[in-house]
């Protein structure tokens, strides 16, 4: 039996992988996640749905012997064919707060699942990385091959240092790495991201909304089914590369902080005013603005069905319904 794990198949984009992992592949799942963030029901429906393909472990991810326990669990199954990184600190204020929230959640989780794969013999890594890497490079297409990378927030430090040890991990012992460097992922089960905060704000005051920065902030957004569907069509790639970084994005330049605000307002509270903040940034690590290049995710064959500004109206349709703002879901 091949198994795929899932580190962090809890949380938002983890439970949504784990769908479509066991829709599309014939590998049972083992979803490893300490549930901090994560939450077993959202895996509830594909958990009855697919009786004996999916396990969960509650295992602390940055620390070295609940991972490598985990792993075994997972080895002891079957053959573990590929392990797939999505644990990592989601909340990038907490981490400005404080440091070692993303040096734990987010740098000593990639460090410790990379020694038990080492220990166990699993040769293949799906990561999931971040724009943040990159730091803030103004209105510059940024590429896989932008540099030099300074981030600004601990977040995509910690990110970028994840990428390193990988890289390193390569020349020792992983046989293929796959690193995914997201932009602002919008959909279901939302936990953290703009749109959420926006509807909780008028979930609390329904007259005034406000936000942070001036509102001119402007990124790339994706839905979280294109950004699924994204890493499955790479790793079902035959990629000569060793190390394959890809920027996951839409085809356009994104949408404004401006218009997701204006478009959360007309959804959910119409007569609601919007206040908006003077600083470009909407807080400290805050990159206000950039544009991706994903000629790379091309040349693999991949495009996504939405564009930014139908990724958002289409999340905002479906985080209303979740936080109970709506009584029906339309998918657009």
């Amino acid at each position: 039996m091949n198994i795929s794990i899932v580190a962090g198949g809890a949380g938002f984009i983890g439970s949504n992988l784990v769908v479509e992992l066991l829709k599309k592949t014939d590998h049972s799942v083992v979803v490893v996640d300490n549930l901090s963030r994560g939450k077993i029901n959202y895996l509830d429906k594909c958990i009855k749905k697919n009786n004996g393909r999916i396990q969960i472990i509650n295992a602390n991810l940055a620390d070295k012997n609940q991972t490598l326990e985990a792993f075994r669990t997972a080895s002891n199954q079957g053959v573990v064919v590929d392990v797939w990184h999505l644990a990592a600190n989601s909340d990038i204020l907490a981490g400005i707060s404080n440091p070692e929230i993303d040096l734990s959640d987010t740098f000593m989780t990639t460090f410790t699942i990379l020694q038990a794969m080492r220990a166990i013999g699993i040769g293949v890594l799906h990561f999931a990385s971040s724009s943040a890497i990159y730091g803030d490079m103004g209105d510059r297409e940024i590429g896989e091959s932008s540099g030099p990378l300074l981030p600004i927030s601990n977040y995509g430090a910690m990110k970028l240092a994840s990428e390193a040890i990988i890289s390193a991990a390569a020349e020792l012992h992983i046989k293929r790495a796959n690193i995914f460097r997201f932009p602002n992922v919008v959909g279901t089960p939302a936990t953290h991201g703009v749109i959420l905060d926006f509807i909780r704000k008028l979930k609390t005051n329904s007259k005034k909304l406000d936000v942070l920065g001036d509102g001119n902030q402007q990124k790339p957004y994706l839905h979280i089914n294109d950004l699924v569907s994204a890493m499955l069509h790479v790793s079902s790639c035959n990629i000569n590369e060793k190390v394959f970084p890809v920027n996951v994005g839409p085809n356009d330049n994104g949408v404004s902080v401006r218009f997701i605000a204006d478009s959360v307002v007309r959804s959910v509270s119409p007569n609601a005013s919007i206040c908006f903040g003077e600083s470009s940034k909407g807080w400290i690590g805050d990159v206000p603005q950039f544009r991706y290049s994903v000629n790379r995710l091309k040349e693999c064959g991949w495009a996504p069905r939405f564009t930014s500004q139908q990724a958002v109206l289409t999340a905002i349709d479906e985080i209303a319904f979740q936080e109970g703002e709506r009584t029906n879901c339309n998918e657009r």
